[in-house]
């Protein structure tokens, strides 16, 4: 395949249109329509609907951009590398983080990273769902306990666990005794196992409030609507000074934040920062690093 041809497939998709690539590339729009020409009849597809003012790509241009212009990148960043006498991290960083990590930790990360990488463009969008980071462009996923995913690769940076808390002055009820629950849903009626010194303990649960965020949750806690099970991250401080309790730990795999890339791809210098930055941020990976880390 013609690597001149991708190339210009890719200016041209990106800047969507060929007059735009042409300006910005100082190419003639000639050439790059003709270049175009040649990979769509090459690879007996139509990358691009001509219709009208706009140039937009079909379905399968869509896919080719996707995977072509990372591709480009890293090749034209290799390039820089060699060129300068060594990579430095430039360019755009997108990444994808869960909800909860994102409102607590999240932007102090970003700002630690943008301080010590100012030629790096980050984003950082807040996902629960499994992005798709091949169609999305997505550089770097921070995932909850992923399900194994042979074409990614990375570390855990973080561990945590989930317990049981109440406010002072609710008491673990009696044995039966359905006990008044802040959930992440009102749909959910099923009973806590508990791991205590005791041994397990199972609680009956009566929803009185559901709420889609472990902070509203926490929050709701702390006014004394009911207990709930939250990390223990998010409620270490809470403890230490009395203002809520803990009923014990929930009997459930404890909680594991992974960094992970494309396995396919090179480890950029740009992703690579961003894990040294979280390295730094966590040296041990531990719940007690994160409450730190957060404060109040």
């Amino acid at each position: 395949m013609d690597l001149l041809a991708l190339a210009d497939f890719t200016l041209v998709a990106r800047h969507e249109g060929f007059g735009r690539a042409a300006r910005a590339s100082t190419r003639p729009k000639a050439t790059l329509s003709r270049r175009v020409a040649e990979l769509e009849a090459s690879l007996d597809l139509r990358l691009f609907e001509r219709g009208g003012r706009a140039l937009k790509l079909t379905e399968e241009g869509r896919a080719l951009y996707a995977r072509t212009s990372r591709l480009l990148l890293e090749m034209e960043e290799a390039t820089a590398a060699v060129a300068s006498g060594g990579e430095k991290p430039r360019g755009r960083l997108r990444i994808s983080a869960p909800l909860l990590f994102s409102q607590i930790a999240m932007g102090k990360v970003a700002a630690e990273f943008a301080l010590a990488h100012p030629q790096v463009r980050l984003e950082v969008t807040t996902e629960d769902r499994a992005v798709d980071m091949f169609e999305e462009g997505i550089d770097l996923v921070i995932r909850v306990n992923p399900a194994p995913d042979e074409s990614l690769v990375g570390r855990a940076f973080l561990h945590d666990r989930l317990v049981v808390v109440a406010p002072m002055g609710l008491e673990r009820p009696a044995k039966g005794a359905p006990v008044p629950a802040v959930v992440r849903s009102a749909a959910d009626r099923s009973g806590w196992n508990l791991k205590t010194a005791q041994g397990p303990v199972t609680l009956e649960i009566e929803p009185v409030l559901g709420l889609s965020s472990l902070i509203m949750v926490r929050d709701a806690v702390r006014a004394g609507v009911g207990a709930a099970r939250l990390p223990i991250s998010l409620v270490s401080h809470d403890i230490a000074d009395g203002t809520l309790v803990t009923w014990g730990d929930v009997d459930a795999p404890d909680i594991a934040l992974w960094a992970l890339y494309p396995s396919r791809r090179l480890l950029s210098a740009r992703v690579s920062a961003f894990l040294d930055t979280l390295k730094r941020a966590f040296p041990q990976g531990t719940f007690e690093e994160l409450a730190a880390y957060v404060g109040r």
